[in-house]
């Protein structure tokens, strides 16, 4: 289940946007990155639905629930026993279904980009051009730490939205070359969300509650 987790770190996996990212990204104008930067402190909390697909064509959807700083969670579909929580430290996934628990620190994967408000995208951010005007693609990259990995994150210029951008979904490379992404749909900015949602069962003998 390892490659499986790092990719689901990253974003869950593989999802085709109805557009090709180029391979080469080009240094982001200040004001991109600025705004995008703006984007992540703005969102105090967000929900949405989403939807992926990995290299094998396996369809899988459900629920993300965000909470600033760091806490995310990936609520998947009735019937998957898989379920991916961000507590502000650490991700962890826990398979239900084999009874495993796996967990990483969230800056050690690409998702850290989108989930800590105090990073400076101007630091290891580059737009990636997308031949759509409305469209604002920003790639983050450690560069002293590629192991990290590498995250694309696609906006849609919004005037409704926080700092005038939508989270439309993000494409990541992991350190294993495992490329996924993610599509959100029905995003909510600012609902109510308790800390209780980024707790989880722990399925594995003699395991306790966590969170």
């Amino acid at each position: 289940m390892k490659p499986l987790f790092l990719a689901l770190a990253a974003a869950p996996a593989a999802f085709v946007l109805p557009f090709t990212l180029p391979a080469v990204a080009q240094q982001a104008a200040p004001s991109d990155l600025n705004q995008v930067n703006a984007y992540i402190r703005a969102v105090t909390t967000m929900t949405a639905d989403f939807a992926q697909t990995d290299r094998n064509g396996q369809t899988l959807t459900g629920q993300l629930t965000i909470k600033q700083p760091g806490k995310i969670r990936f609520q998947y579909q009735k019937g998957v026993p898989l379920l991916i929580v961000g507590d502000g430290k650490a991700l962890t996934m826990i398979d239900y279904e084999v009874r495993q628990v796996q967990r990483w620190p969230i800056g050690n994967s690409p998702l850290g980009a989108l989930l800590d408000p105090t990073k400076d995208l101007s630091k290891f951010g580059k737009v990636v051009p997308s031949g759509d005007p409305s469209i604002l693609s920003v790639q983050a990259r450690d560069p002293k730490r590629p192991e990290f990995g590498t995250i694309t994150m696609v906006f849609k210029r919004d005037a409704g939205s926080p700092a005038g951008l939508q989270l439309y979904g993000w494409v990541a490379l992991d350190s294993q070359n495992n490329r996924t992404s993610v599509r959100l749909t029905n995003q909510r900015y600012g609902v109510p969300v308790a800390d209780s949602a980024f707790r989880w069962i722990d399925p594995r003998p003699k395991g306790r509650s966590a969170g």
